[in-house]
């Protein structure tokens, strides 16, 4: 029995006609008598009776009547009493731009819609300042890439014995990323290895951050000195500074997806190198610091990165499955 079932079977007694009550509920009245026709098969009894002035309630029709009411006014209270108690606060979550560009949107549309009255702060930065941020508890959470986190879910140790809640979410592949528009050396093939760069100028961000540690840590396993003609801070830079031709960087794929022109704008070649991935983590304040609020955040945030790694609106990455 459903409390669709209860709406249309009192409103269909009140009205008095089917046709009227059909058209008062906005429903087609053959699916109407369809949904009153299960639920006299369920209960087994009759409950109304068709008449050339419209439909009465039997008599079973009449002390059904009641209890249907009194069902749907309990529903209506408990509908009410939900609203007024549900999840409010506030939880401050920090991205890095290439992380950004791809989950906010929909995080932030996500939690509209599931936890309307949960007010979420985001802040976009470099992951290296994210870091300090969550540390100074001037974040809840953090999206960051430091592959030294890696390995750590069971808590991550900070200064002053402060711990850190870590998540991994999913492992990036990194790409050369070079100018369309400014060519150096021709187009280049689907993959590459770091040693094939020997070469390549490189604009790269410094070493405080997540994506300059993955890399540093790959060219030391292929025994690979970069040559880096930038060292730039900021992805709207590197990426401007990479169209115009002052350099190629080595990048994930969502660093190219905030150019609607990217096909016509960049070139580039995924790195083979095994160490060459980007794994992002969610990284936390401990389990007893973070409000219910933060903790309803958490969940949603892993639910939009699954659905927007299984949709294909997040390419170039694997999901790490682990348990919430």
């Amino acid at each position: 029995m459903e409390l669709r079932q209860l709406r249309y079977f009192v409103r269909i007694v009140e009205m008095g006609s089917m046709s009227r009550a059909a058209r008062e509920l906005d429903v087609v009245q053959s699916a109407l008598s369809q949904q009153i026709t299960r639920l006299e098969s369920e209960l087994a009894v009759r409950l109304l009776q068709r008449t050339p002035r419209g439909v009465v309630p039997t008599e079973a029709g009449v002390a059904f009547f009641r209890e249907a009411q009194l069902a749907l006014r309990h529903a209506d209270q408990a509908v009410r009493s939900a609203r007024r108690s549900r999840l409010s606060g506030s939880v401050s979550l920090g991205l890095a731009p290439t992380t950004a560009t791809i989950l906010a949107l929909p995080l932030m549309r996500a939690m509209r819609a599931r936890y309307p009255d949960v007010r979420l702060h985001l802040v976009e930065s470099m992951s290296g300042h994210l870091a300090e941020m969550l540390n100074a508890r001037a974040l809840d959470m953090a999206v960051l890439f430091d592959s030294r986190l890696h390995g750590s879910e069971g808590g991550q140790p900070r200064p002053g014995g402060r711990r850190w809640q870590v998540h991994p979410l999913i492992e990036e592949q990194l790409y050369l990323i070079r100018s369309l528009r400014h060519p150096q050396g021709g187009a280049l093939p689907a993959a590459m290895a770091l040693g094939d760069l020997a070469r390549e100028p490189l604009i790269l961000p410094t070493g405080q951050h997540g994506l300059r540690s993955t890399l540093d840590t790959a060219f030391a396993q292929a025994r690979f000195t970069p040559h880096v003609v930038l060292e730039v801070d900021s992805l709207s830079m590197v990426m401007a500074a990479v169209d115009a031709g002052l350099g190629s960087t080595l990048q994930p794929w969502a660093a190219m997806s905030r150019f609607e022109d990217a096909a016509q704008r960049f070139d580039s070649a995924l790195i083979t190198d095994r160490d060459a991935r980007r794994t992002n983590l969610l990284c936390t304040l401990s389990e007893d610091e973070l409000s219910p609020a933060a903790l309803a955040a958490r969940v949603v945030l892993v639910d939009c990165v699954r659905e927007l790694v299984s949709s294909g609106a997040w390419s170039g990455t694997t999901p790490i499955h682990h348990e919430r």
